[in-house]
This record gives C-alpha cells, structure tokens and sequence, in this order.
C-alpha cells in the first residue's frame, strides 16, 4: 500500500496531485532498463540508488520502484545492437527476448500482448510489460521472423535508431543523402501491419516519417513513443506540429520524453516544468486523446533534476494542475491515451 501522505511530503506536493496520479492508470511507453541488465548485470528486481551518475544516462528505474512509483504498465524496449550481423542481431534479440519474458516473469510482471490481456493482468494488480524493440534493424534478416511464436507478443517496434538500416534513415543532425524509408522498409511496414505491431515513428527522419504515413494501414493507431516538440525546442529528434496531428489522425498516440537534451533549457540542470512545456503544446494541437508519457528511462538520457527517476512521476501531475489542465486530460497523459490506441490496434 502506498503512503499518499507521505509521498506527497516526501516530493514537497500537494496531497491532491498524489491522489489524483493513484487514482490514473500510469503507462511508459518507452522504458530502457533492459539495457543496462545486458550491459553489465544491472539487476532490474532489486531496488537501487541513483548510481555512479547520481541518476544521469542510468539507473532511473527497476522493478520495486516502478511499483512503488505505482507504475500499471510500460513499454520495455530491448535495443539493437547495429554492429552485429543480419543474423546476429535476430539471433541476439530472441535470446534476449526469451531472457527479458523470464526476469520479469519471475519478479512477478507478467506479459501483455494485447489490451484484453493487460487488463486483465491490472486487475490482479500486477504491473502489465509490453515488449517493444528499439531498432528494427534487429528483425532485418527475414521478415518471416515477425511470424515466430517467440513474437508473437510483440506490441511496438521503432522503426529506427541511431543508425542507417535497410530499413531507412534515423534523423540526423547533419542529414546526408537518401533520407526515405527504402522499399524493404515499406515491406517492413506493412508486415508490422499485418501482424497488428504498433509502428513507432520516433528517432525516423522526417522523409522516411512521411513514407510511413503514406503507405501504413490508416486504421491501426501510429506512435511516436519517446520524443518532444520541435515548435517547443527545434532540434533534429523533435516533431513538427504537422507530425503531432499526422499521428493523432490514425488514433495514435506520442509519449513525450524526459531527456534535458530535447526538451530545451539547461541539460544538467534542467526542471519537470520542461516536460510540461512540450505536454500543453501537444495537448494544444492534437488534444489530451493523443498525448502520453514516454520517459526514456535509463535510455542514456540526462532527464530534469527534479524528475530524475520514476519515484518523481507525481511531480507531473502538480505541475499539470498548477497550469489548470483538467484532471480528465491529466489521466489521458498518464495513461487512458495510449490504453486507448493499444485496446484499437489489440484488443
């Protein structure tokens, strides 16, 4: 049971903010913990600290927080490696598949391949993980590979990383060359629409966004899962407005991140105000339906002092409610929204 009052005191908001964050049903939709486990042995069912780096690029999150930060569900992505092979990368991400399903299994998550499944794992009061890959260059070997059982969970892929792929063009500070999505990359598409796999259009250039748009199953929801505003902040990874309502138009939804580095202002110390900025733009062009929360939790990101892991979350909610955002549209941030668009691609 988690102490409102003392969570409240503890964070120096208002009791109301707590009880109102409760009382949602809080999502991530891009969660990078698994990384650190693969990197070196960061173990995700044990409570940490803030680490080496006082909470900067890793350890913002793990299991017993994610509980006791009251968190119902998240996208846990596992993240390609570009410098294996075609085959290497697809062996790698089964193995790691395989590894990710049985570490949070046994730490009592369990799996939820689609909307029926995550409430009903809710209802037992367990956290609900979605597996998500963060470069789909992992599955570039054989698009058959999508059909595989071990895959068949499978809710989210980010089409691009940081790299080319034979997908397409990640966006770049200094864009070079062919910046569209390829013809195996539409291939790559529409198999992800075939197999009802949310397409995640964060970390693609704006050409190969446009791609997307054209050529995807206009009924199944798009994502943005981790990005900001470029009207807010200009930089390469963040989105135009056009984008913002590109996305919105499919039913689909975009998490705003919590990395300093794309939000603006200061990048070490930089404040939850920032993320709110980018949350009223959004919510301003596309409406509350359209907007999440996409941390980027130990995704290498340096994220605002005062929200520097996902016992801080509830932070959000006060500042939402010091802006006068109605709580219906605070609870659509924290989680309804993307619930929405996953019960619309899977129910």
């Amino acid at each position: 049971m988690i102490d409102a009052e003392a969570w409240a005191q503890q964070l120096g908001i208002s009791r109301a903010a707590v009880d109102l964050y409760l009382a949602s049903e809080v999502v991530d939709l891009h969660l990078d913990s698994f990384i650190w486990r693969r990197l070196f042995g960061y173990d995700l069912a044990r409570e940490h600290g803030s680490g080496w780096l006082n909470g900067w690029f890793y350890s913002q999150s793990d299991i017993p927080r994610l509980r006791a930060a009251g968190v119902g569900g998240a996208v846990w992505v596992i993240t390609t490696n570009p410098l294996r092979s075609l085959r290497g990368r697809r062996d790698t991400l089964l193995d790691n598949v395989v590894r990710l399903r049985t570490e949070l299994e046994a730490a009592g998550i369990a799996i939820a391949g689609d909307a029926t499944a995550y409430a009903a794992i809710r209802a037992r009061g367990q956290h609900a993980a979605l597996l998500g890959i963060q470069g789909g260059n992992a599955l570039e070997y054989d698009l058959a590979d999508f059909d595989r059982p071990e895959l068949a969970a499978l809710s989210l892929v980010t089409l691009m990383h940081f790299t080319r792929s034979r997908i397409g063009t990640p966006a770049l500070p200094y864009p070079r060359g062919d910046q569209h999505l390829t013809r195996f990359g539409a291939d790559y598409v529409r198999k992800l629409n075939e197999r009802r796999v949310m397409v995640d259009l964060a970390h693609i250039s704006h050409e190969g966004f446009q791609d997307v748009l054209a050529l995807h199953d206009r009924t199944q929801p798009l994502t943005i899962s981790h990005a900001a505003c470029d009207a807010v902040f200009p930089h390469f990874r963040n989105v135009t407005d056009d984008e913002l309502r590109a996305v919105a138009n499919t039913g689909g939804v975009i998490g705003v991140i919590f990395n300093t580095a794309f939000l603006g202002g200061s990048l070490f110390n930089g404040r939850a105000e920032r993320v709110i900025d980018h949350v009223q733009h959004m919510l301003k062009v596309v409406g509350s339906r359209h907007v999440a929360l996409g941390s980027d939790f130990d995704g290498a990101i340096i994220g605002p002092r005062d929200l520097r892991t996902i016992r801080e979350l509830p932070r959000l909610v006060e500042l939402m409610l010091r802006r006068g955002i109605p709580e219906l549209d605070i609870q659509n941030v924290l989680g309804k929204s993307f619930l929405r668009a996953f019960a619309a691609l899977r129910s």
